[in-house]
């Protein structure tokens, strides 16, 4: 039984959430640019191009995501842009003035980019049999891509924030320390947990399409 019957939400509901979602990041993107904030237009910007990730793996490659899946990535990414507009008449934003709000959409973006991974090399080991990844492998391989790019993400996030103190701008994105990026880090295995435990359940119907579709284009 997936999460959405246990709480009663139906598949309708859901698309109707992820809607709103994307249009309220629209209405952010032009709060970002009343404000003349480079760092809410580039967030929202990137969030809006992710929210239609799954339209476009449906009408490109043939790949559907449920609803519950799609509220899951829209989410995370309109968690993360809310984080930087914060409320209308406030000097700081969630991600300034919530010490958690960080970690929250740390552990929700890693958890996508665990499902990505998961979903990718689960696919290629039913369509080759010439790979064989034993579930215990997986649930390693899981932990091990989600921290690399948890790792990858804080260098980034590094380097553009000296970049942007180098020549006096507002920095797109913020670190806030080494103790908070070890802490980002600690989310980034939270999600990457979840996803290796429950990933089986929630994921085994996008893993077959694209093991189908990996099929037919080699034929």
């Amino acid at each position: 039984m997936k999460l959405r019957d246990r709480i009663g939400v139906s598949a309708s509901a859901q698309r109707r959430l992820t809607r709103l979602m994307q249009l309220s990041l629209i209405g952010m993107l032009f709060i970002g640019i009343e404000r003349g904030s480079t760092g809410i237009i580039v967030n929202t910007g990137i969030g809006l191009l992710v929210a239609q990730l799954p339209a476009v793996l449906e009408r490109d490659y043939e790949i559907p995501l449920d609803a519950g899946l799609t509220l899951w990535i829209t989410g995370a990414v309109w968690l993360h842009a809310l984080g930087t507009v914060g409320l209308p008449g406030a000097e700081a934003n969630f991600y300034a003035t919530i010490w958690w709000w960080d970690h929250l959409t740390h552990a929700l973006s890693s958890s996508i980019v665990a499902a990505a991974g998961y979903t990718t090399v689960r696919s290629l080991d039913q369509h080759s049999d010439g790979i064989h990844i034993p579930p215990r492998f997986m649930f390693v391989f899981i932990l091990l891509f989600v921290l690399a790019f948890g790792v990858l993400w804080e260098v980034i996030e590094f380097a553009v924030s000296t970049a942007a103190a180098s020549v006096g701008s507002a920095p797109v994105l913020t670190q806030y320390g080494l103790g908070d990026t070890m802490l980002d880090l600690v989310f980034d295995t939270i999600g990457a947990v979840v996803v290796a435990v429950w990933g089986t359940a929630y994921l085994t119907d996008v893993v077959g399409i694209l093991s189908e579709t990996l099929d037919t284009r080699s034929t």
